[in-house]
């Protein structure tokens, strides 16, 4: 599955170098740059009167072509905003410079989201092109937030919802789960981050003069931490796993149906052994239970201090009913209930709290990518599979406008999502533009059962 660039559909690479260009970082771009990213995109959607439209935080994209009377009509999601860059050292080239490497494309947000959306809008500029039409109506919303949780998305869907009403989302954003087969994922993990803060002191104290005299921060929330989880690897928070379904012994034949080889993936993580929750496979892990991580401290430093306050930096990724609030709450429980002597805890959960979200294998909209994909990839089986990260956007369209969301991207999760040396296999995007009109073109034909 390679392609050389000279693949790519006429203007395709250059249009991408365009995009790549510019440095839409939702954490630290200003202003312009994000609205210059928006008014780009929405050029690019002249044919779908495409246009930059206000929320209470960076635009959204919206576009929209309704020239076929009585068929269905889908909204394509998906994001212009990019991760940080991260260590530029770390880059093999500039980051905001598109590079083609051999079979690959490399640079940020190539795969996550600029190249997997600019493929489903050539697609369509070809489709009309060549037949004068569309199979079926179109409504595009792009928005410039996932990648810090799409905070002002629901307040701008909500207010919009009859204009971006339609019977299926697609999300252009996502990823197929490897690049050897072609993939569905019917599920995504939820989301909840909160701090964990111990302070003592007033203010940092010398550890000379004041050390065994004072309780140190850092000591009591590496105990509070430590708490979080058994020896086993099972989060050890009394009530985190309400609504956590055990697993079938039909879901355990399915997976572990899928190939996969615990020591390529060791190896490919770079850990002297893998580690989790016991009674679980690897696979199983990843896909089907919650997990609690530390992802990172706050405090102090080289220096010789008692700090007087630590930060410890936790993410939930939730699956099948867990509630976001009640996690928190069983969080917050566990910990302030804690005997850790002079210091004091508090638990603070950051806003946008994501539920998992899940659509059925035998949903129409499923069944029509499975096919779709089956004509791309001939002799391939399609995976169905399920996203370990979380995708907020979801949930949202499924309360605000009452519509399920397809993944649909033609990213691949090895793809350096969020890393260094972001890239897109070539052969994705011609792939995927031949997927995403046979997807349409099944849709347009399926007359009930795509709500």
């Amino acid at each position: 599955m390679t392609a050389p660039v000279d693949s790519l559909p006429p203007g395709f690479l250059a249009a991408l170098t365009e995009y790549v260009a510019i440095p839409s970082d939702s954490r630290s771009a200003t202003p312009e740059t994000m609205r210059a990213a928006a008014e780009w995109l929405a050029g690019r959607l002249s044919w779908a009167a495409g246009r930059v439209e206000e929320t209470d935080g960076f635009p959204v994209v919206r576009g929209e072509w309704l020239g076929a009377p009585g068929a269905p009509t889908v909204l394509v999601y998906g994001h212009y905003d990019v991760q940080p860059t991260g260590d530029l050292a770390e880059w093999h080239t500039a980051p905001f410079e598109l590079v083609v490497d051999g079979p690959v494309l490399r640079g940020r947000g190539v795969t996550d989201d600029k190249g997997p959306v600019l493929l489903v809008l050539a697609m369509a500029e070809a489709l009309l092109a060549e037949r004068g039409g569309l199979p079926l109506n179109v409504k595009f919303l792009l928005e410039g937030e996932e990648e810090i949780g799409s905070p002002h998305l629901p307040g701008y869907v909500r207010a919009h919802a009859d204009e971006l009403a339609a019977d299926l989302v697609i999300s252009a954003d996502g990823a197929m789960w490897r690049p050897g087969e072609p993939s569905i994922s019917i599920a995504s993990k939820g989301l909840v981050a909160l701090d964990i803060e111990v302070t003592g002191a007033a203010e940092d104290l010398h550890s000379g003069r004041y050390g065994g005299t004072v309780a140190n921060p850092v000591h009591a929330l590496a105990t509070v931490l430590a708490s979080l989880h058994a020896a086993d690897g099972s989060v050890a928070v009394p009530g985190f796993a309400e609504g956590v379904a055990e697993l079938s012994p039909q879901r355990r034949a399915e997976i572990d149906a899928v190939p996969f080889d615990d020591e390529e993936y060791r190896v490919a993580v770079g850990v002297p052994e893998l580690f989790g929750e016991a009674g679980y496979s690897t696979l199983a892990r990843l896909w089907e239970r919650p997990t609690l991580e530390v992802n990172g401290i706050t405090a102090g430093g080289k220096y010789t201090v008692i700090p007087h306050r630590a930060v410890g930096h936790v993410s939930c990724r939730l699956v099948g009913q867990q509630d976001p609030e009640r996690v928190v709450a069983a969080i917050t429980a566990h910990v302030t209930a804690l005997a850790v002597p002079g210091v004091e805890v508090a638990v603070r959960a950051d806003p946008g709290w994501v539920p998992a979200y899940r659509i059925e294998p035998d949903h129409p909209a499923v069944l029509a990518a499975r096919d779709a994909l089956a004509e791309v990839y001939p002799g391939h089986p399609v995976l169905l599979a399920v996203i370990a990260g979380t995708l907020p956007a979801t949930t949202l369209f499924e309360s605000a406008l009452g519509a399920k969301t397809l993944f649909f991207s033609f990213a691949t999760a090895d793809e350096k999502h969020h890393a260094p040396n972001e890239f897109m296999r070539i052969s994705r995007i011609g792939e995927g533009m031949r997927a995403w009109a046979a997807l349409w073109d099944r849709l347009a034909t399926t007359t009930e059962g795509t709500r």
